[in-house]
C-alpha cells in the first residue's frame, strides 16, 4: 500500500483557520462599494485607488484586487500594475447595489458589526453571554431599532441574506389552496412583495415594529404592489397575529430561546384556519447535524447576538409544532443552505 496516499495534508486546516483573511477582503470590497463602482466601467489600479480614496501603495492595491480576482469576484485583463479589473458575473448580479439581486446588505452588516463580535466567540462559549452591543448594556433590537441608519442597514442585511429564499418560496410553494399570507417580523416586506409578484391571487400583510413600517411602505410602492400588500405595525409578542391562510416567519424563530419559540409557534397556530400553513424560513440544520455547516454557525451567531437564540433541525421543529397542535411538517429546500420548514394545521 502506498503510504504517500495517506500522508496528512494541513492545507484544509490553514484554509479554514486563516479564512478570515479572504473573508475580510470580500467584506471590505462590498462595504466600500467596489463592485457597484466597477459595474459602470472596468478600471485600472490607479483609477480604482482614486475613486475609492485609497492611499496605500499600488502594490498593496494590486494584492487586494488580485485576491478578489483569484477568488472569482473580479475579472482581470493583463497582469501586474497595468491590469484592468471588472466584475465577475456573480459579483455583477449580486454585489452591485443598483441591481435587484443585490445581497450585499448582509455582508455590510458582517463587516460593520459581526466581524468584530465574532472575535469574542471564545468568551461567548465560556460565559454563555452575547458579545454584541448588549455587552455595553444595550438590548440588541432596541439598539438597532432606535437608530434609523442601523435599522436600514439591518433591514438591507436581512433582505440580502433572504432574497433568494423569498424568490424560491414564492415560486416553489404550492399556493393554490390559499388566498392570504401574513409575514410576522416581515421587515421591509420583501417576502410579501415577492409572493404578490409571483402569485397574483395572493393578498399579503407584513407585520413588524412601528419604526419599520415606513421602510416597508417605500418598498411596496417601489414594486407597485400596494393593491395586494400592506405593512402594519405591531409587536409579535404582545399583539395577536392577523388571521391568514399562511403565517410566515423568516429568520425570526431562531432569535429566541425555547420558551419564546413555543409562544410564537402557538400564536401562529391560533391565527391559522384549519389546513392553514405555518412557514419558517431559516437555515434548517440537517437532522444528522453534519452537513449544513452554515446552519450550525448561524446558530453560533445567535449566541453572539442573542445569547438564548439558536437554529434547529426539522425534527426539532416537528416536536415543537406538534406540541402546539400542528398535524404534520415538511421541508422545502430553498436557496443555498436555507429551507422552509412548513407545519400544517
Amino acid at each position: 500500500m502506498d503510504k504517500a496516499a495517506f500522508h496528512p495534508d494541513p492545507s484544509n486546516i490553514m484554509k479554514i483557520g486563516m479564512g478570515f483573511f479572504t473573508s475580510k477582503v470580500l467584506l471590505t470590497a462590498v462595504n466600500a462599494g467596489l463592485f457597484t463602482r466597477l459595474s459602470k466601467n472596468p478600471q485600472n489600479i490607479n483609477q480604482i485607488k482614486n475613486h475609492m480614496g485609497w492611499t496605500c501603495t499600488d502594490r498593496h492595491a494590486m494584492d487586494f484586487l488580485d485576491t478578489l480576482h483569484s477568488l472569482g469576484f473580479l475579472r482581470r485583463e493583463g497582469l501586474g500594475l497595468d491590469s484592468v479589473y471588472s466584475n465577475s458575473l456573480e459579483s455583477d448580479v449580486f454585489l452591485d447595489e443598483n441591481k435587484n439581486g443585490y445581497i450585499g446588505g448582509m455582508l455590510k452588516m458582517a463587516n460593520n458589526r459581526l466581524f468584530r463580535f465574532w472575535a469574542d466567540l471564545d468568551l461567548a462559549l465560556k460565559t454563555g453571554a452575547a458579545q454584541n452591543e448588549s455587552k455595553y448594556g444595550d438590548d440588541i433590537f432596541e439598539a438597532i431599532y432606535s437608530d434609523q441608519e442601523k435599522l436600514k442597514e439591518f433591514i438591507h442585511a436581512m433582505t440580502g441574506v433572504q432574497m433568494g429564499n423569498f424568490v424560491a418560496f414564492a415560486n416553489n410553494f404550492d399556493f393554490t389552496k390559499y388566498r392570504s399570507l401574513c409575514d410576522v417580523g416581515g421587515s421591509g416586506a420583501t417576502l410579501s412583495i415577492q409572493v404578490a409578484m409571483h402569485q397574483p391571487h395572493m393578498s399579503c400583510t407584513s407585520l413588524d415594529l412601528p419604526p419599520v413600517q415606513p421602510i416597508a411602505n417605500e418598498n411596496i410602492q417601489k414594486f407597485k404592489v400596494g393593491d395586494r400588500v400592506r405593512a402594519i405595525s405591531g409587536d409579535f409578542f404582545v399583539d395577536d397575529f392577523p388571521n391568514a391562510d399562511i403565517i410566515v416567519m423568516g429568520n425570526i424563530l431562531h432569535d429566541w430561546g425555547m420558551d419564546k419559540k413555543q409562544v410564537l409557534i402557538k400564536k401562529a397556530y391560533d391565527a391559522l384556519p384549519e389546513n392553514g400553513a405555518y412557514v419558517v424560513i431559516e437555515n434548517i440544520i440537517d437532522d444528522e447535524r453534519n452537513s449544513n455547516i452554515f446552519g450550525m454557525t448561524m446558530s453560533l451567531n445567535m449566541l453572539i447576538e442573542t445569547q438564548n437564540g439558536f437554529d434547529f433541525t426539522l425534527s426539532d421543529f416537528y416536536s415543537w409544532t406538534s406540541k402546539a397542535g400542528f398535524s404534520s411538517v415538511e421541508l422545502l429546500p430553498l436557496a443555498g443552505p436555507s429551507s422552509a420548514a412548513i407545519a400544517y394545521k
